[in-house]
Parts: C-alpha cells; sequence; structure tokens
C-alpha cells in the first residue's frame, strides 16, 4: 500500500468533503450542499453542535465499551443510519446501490429516497448481497395518488420496514445555486420509483419537476389514516421541529419522528435540529421515538444528540461526499471514520454502553443518564 502524503491523508468528514468538491463540477456540488436562501439553517445545522460541551469522567474501565443498538428490529454497529438522499449517481455511477453495500459492511441502515437514481429493489439486493441490513422508504405527498401507493407497495414488497414521510416540504425551498445553475440530473440518470426517465426528468428544471409531482394539501387528517390504509409498514414523520408536532404525531399513531429541517434546504432560518431537538424529545415522553438528522460531521455530534434526547442519528451529505470521492470505498470510509469517532468519544468520557432501543420513560432516563452526565452547555 502506498502510503498517503499529509494533503491526500484523508482523516474526518471534513478531508472527504473536501476531496469530493474537487471532483464534483460546479453544479452538482452546489445541489448537494446549499441550503435555501441565506444559507443561514444550513450553516447553523453544524455550527450549533459548537455549543454543546463535554465533561470527561476518569479512571473508569472503557476497555468493552459497546456502540451497538438495536433499530427496526435487528441490532446495528452504533446509533448512526444514512439518511435518504436523492440522486446519489450523480456523485458515483452506483449510487444508491454503494450506499447500500457500505451500510451492509458498517451494519447499519439505510433510508431510499423517492429520487433515487436505482429502484427499491436494486437498492435493497445490493445491501442483502452483503449482510443483513434494513431499509425505509422516504415518500413526499403527491398529487398522484395512485402513483403514491405504487411506491409504496413496491418499498414493501422489497421488504422495507417503514415509510419516512417528508412531512416539511409542501412546496420546494427557496435554492438560488439550482436556478442560477439551471440545475437538471445530468443525462442517462433515471427516477425509477417516480417513473421518469433522464428525458422526462432532463425536460423540466428541477423545481418544476418537483412541483410536478408532490400535493401541498397534505394534513394530518388526510395523510397518515390513509397511509395506514395501504401499509403495514411503520410510519415515521419526517421534518418535525416543533413539540406540537410530535404531540400530533403521536396523537395520529406514527412510530417515530425524525426532528429535521431538510438538512436547511427548506425554510431558511429555522432552529438547528440539535437545538429543536430536546424540545422534541421531552414532548416524545417515551410514547414515540425520535430521531435527528442535519448537521453531523463527526462522532461526537452524534454522541450529543443522544445525549440531548435522540434515539438515532442520520447522516446525507457525508454520504454523497463519500460517494464522489471513492464510490462505495467513500461511503464506507465515512461510516468507518464517524463509527471511530463516536466509539473514542464514549470511552474518553467515560461511556461503555449505548442501548437506548427501549420505550418505557422511566427506562430511557435510567438508560440516557450516564450520557447526560457528562454534557455540558457552554
Amino acid at each position: 500500500m502506498v502510503d498517503q502524503s499529509p494533503k491526500e491523508m484523508i482523516l474526518c468528514i471534513e478531508d472527504i468533503k473536501s476531496a469530493a468538491g474537487q471532483k464534483l463540477p460546479a453544479s452538482s456540488r452546489d445541489f448537494y450542499n446549499a441550503g435555501s436562501t441565506d444559507q443561514v439553517t444550513v450553516t447553523e445545522n453544524s455550527t450549533a453542535y459548537g455549543k454543546y460541551r463535554l465533561r470527561p469522567r476518569v479512571l473508569v474501565d472503557v476497555s468493552q465499551t459497546d456502540t451497538s443498538t438495536t433499530l427496526f428490529g435487528q441490532k446495528i454497529s452504533f446509533p448512526l443510519c444514512v439518511a435518504p438522499a436523492g440522486i446519489q449517481a450523480m456523485a458515483h455511477p452506483d449510487g444508491e446501490r454503494a450506499t447500500s453495500r457500505a451500510c451492509a459492511k458498517q451494519q447499519v441502515h439505510m433510508g431510499v429516497s423517492s429520487f433515487a437514481n436505482y429502484s427499491v429493489e436494486e437498492i435493497r439486493a445490493a445491501g442483502l448481497d452483503i449482510g443483513p441490513i434494513q431499509h425505509t422508504m422516504q415518500i413526499y405527498t403527491m398529487q398522484d395518488r395512485a402513483h403514491q401507493e405504487r411506491i409504496i407497495k413496491r418499498a414493501e414488497a422489497a421488504g422495507c420496514v417503514a415509510i419516512f414521510l417528508t412531512a416539511d416540504s409542501p412546496i420546494l425551498g427557496v435554492r438560488y445555486s439550482e436556478h442560477r445553475n439551471d440545475f437538471r440530473a445530468p443525462e442517462g440518470l433515471d427516477f425509477p420509483m417516480l417513473e421518469k426517465t433522464s428525458e422526462m426528468i432532463r425536460a423540466e428544471r428541477h423545481e418544476d419537476g418537483f412541483t410536478g409531482v408532490n400535493s401541498s394539501s397534505h394534513s394530518w387528517a388526510r395523510e397518515i389514516p390513509w397511509l395506514r390504509s395501504v401499509t403495514k409498514m411503520q410510519i415515521w414523520i419526517k421534518g418535525v421541529l416543533t413539540a406540537e408536532d410530535v404531540e400530533l404525531a403521536i396523537q395520529y399513531g406514527c412510530e417515530g419522528v425524525v426532528v429535521s429541517n431538510h438538512g436547511g434546504r427548506q425554510l431558511d432560518g429555522t432552529p438547528a435540529t440539535i437545538d429543536a431537538l430536546p424540545e422534541c424529545a421531552k414532548a416524545a415522553k417515551g410514547k414515540i421515538r425520535v430521531h435527528i438528522d442535519g448537521g453531523i460531521r463527526n462522532g461526537t455530534d452524534i454522541f450529543k444528540a443522544l445525549a440531548l434526547g435522540a434515539e438515532c442519528c442520520w447522516i446525507g451529505r457525508p454520504i454523497i461526499w463519500g460517494l464522489a470521492y471513492d464510490g462505495e470505498a467513500g461511503a464506507n470510509k465515512v461510516l468507518e471514520i464517524l463509527y471511530a469517532e463516536f466509539k473514542r468519544c464514549m470511552q474518553l468520557t467515560g461511556c461503555t454502553c449505548k442501548e437506548f432501543n427501549v420505550m418505557d420513560p422511566h427506562q430511557l432516563v435510567i438508560a440516557r443518564k450516564q450520557l447526560e452526565q457528562v454534557l455540558g452547555v457552554a
């Protein structure tokens, strides 16, 4: 193996982001990295983690630290999963198939986007060829209910365990870079779950394509009962930032919520997800699972999110950067880095076990006590 020079060494997610940026065309890089309007929320999603400080405990035997947890009935190596992110084949030709294989190798679960460049069947098969893995299927509320149901039925038949309903996108956020670049998915990339060919996709701007499919007339009373009528999969609400919406998710019998602001790509000026998390976790009262995405760039961020009430974290952009950097190997590297950083953070703060897959509120309080003892606010 050839030794890497300091400039070539990939040691952290920022290194992978930099390497990916050198390989991606400007329009693709902007599409993946930019947020909406003034970029406030997309920036603060990451910087907000810096407000929280760790209080290490010493002389704790951490030689047998266990990072694993159980999610969707299956043990995963640490409390991280890969969020549904669209157009991954723009970063690397293998796209979501490479991501699925990397997830299976690292024993974490994966979400599949409606805007995936491969079908849910292909993505599932790619991961299962490596090892056991669970997938969730992300959907929007669509104008064509029959088409929406076809996506759900395909996902369920393929073995997906949950629907992630993206609830924060009745319309698309203001994304200046997409307008300036006249962004359209590159030639040759299809959206099989949306039943769109490359020719159909490239005939319209990305925002127009979204608007033509998505329905802005969604509501709790309309969507959740309908989803229950067409699938036995779990129903999760992705895009929650307030206690009120957590309470509604409980009221409507959803299995989980993902505290998310769409990676800062929808309404600019919303809270960073790590800042919204405590309010949402408190409102959950142990009655519903609470996960988080947005801005997670190292293993310490994962640790902080768990201490503030999340059961599990999801990442999007880092996997895209990994794909752009080196395909499946790059995606694998991202997960390896985050796992190593998370385990090291646990050990250096004196935590030996992360097992929050229980739902009883009293047990959750006991389980989180050790992490909360080592987290402070600057």
